[in-house]
């Protein structure tokens, strides 16, 4: 976006970059499903190509929290702090570095995901990334939650989607669980290395899940205050 658009957004509300970027690292997170669709399938060109709009999206997004941290007002009067609204861009923007880490890793070292992990493993990337996207959706509350002052029903509904955002990270918990402990009965059939990079690989995707509830925890505290 060129400055002088990006600068009037800011004139019109100073909460509308922070939703975009949201948006774009959520954006960002989905394209793990084509990614891994592809190391199903081992086609390595494919998950190349979906690797570079992963890296195209997380240069976009990292473009934006720059702005944001460079234009964001200093001393508008807001009901939450400044300092504030920067780390809650912090925390989302780690989902798109999160996410270019993983297509990397696994791209680099042509990892296979076992078929017999497929399956449950496709469902736990899904529910990861049904974190960022809910985490996406309570960022695009915000807003509203300015113009009621932090009071009434956007508040009652942003808490609640923050309680679904603590369920989806519980649930992504135990599917790490269970693939863990498949993966730990095929682990003498496998290359060592492979495994290892196999349970670090259900870690960073669950990881997901985590930054999605940080940036929702985020802005409860920034509720709270």
């Amino acid at each position: 976006m060129p400055a002088s658009t990006f600068l009037s957004v800011f004139a019109k509300s100073p909460i509308k970059p922070i939703e975009e970027h949201i948006r774009k690292v959520h954006e960002t997170s989905e394209q793990l499903l084509p990614f891994f669709e592809a190391v199903y399938q081992k086609d390595w060109a494919m998950a190349t190509e979906v690797r570079k709009k992963i890296v195209m999206l997380e240069k976009e997004a990292d473009i934006l929290k720059r702005e944001i941290r460079v234009n964001l007002p200093r001393g508008l009067f807001l009901p939450v702090d400044r300092a504030d609204i920067l780390e809650l861009v912090s925390q989302q923007d780690k989902i798109a570095n999160k996410t270019k880490d993983i297509s990397g890793r696994i791209l680099g070292r042509e990892l296979l995901i076992p078929a017999e992990l497929q399956q449950d493993f496709k469902q736990y990337v899904q529910r990861c990334i049904d974190a960022t996207q809910l985490a996406s959706d309570v960022i695009n509350e915000f807003e509203e939650l300015l113009e009621t002052g932090f009071r009434g029903r956007a508040v009652d509904l942003v808490v609640k989607m923050i309680g679904r955002l603590d369920r989806i990270e519980k649930d992504t918990d135990d599917m790490q669980i269970k693939l863990r402990r498949a993966l730990r009965l095929l682990e003498q059939d496998l290359n060592p290395i492979d495994v290892m990079f196999l349970y670090r690989t259900l870690e960073w995707v669950g990881d997901l899940a985590d930054i999605a509830l940080r940036v929702g925890s985020r802005l409860e505290i920034m509720l709270g205050r």
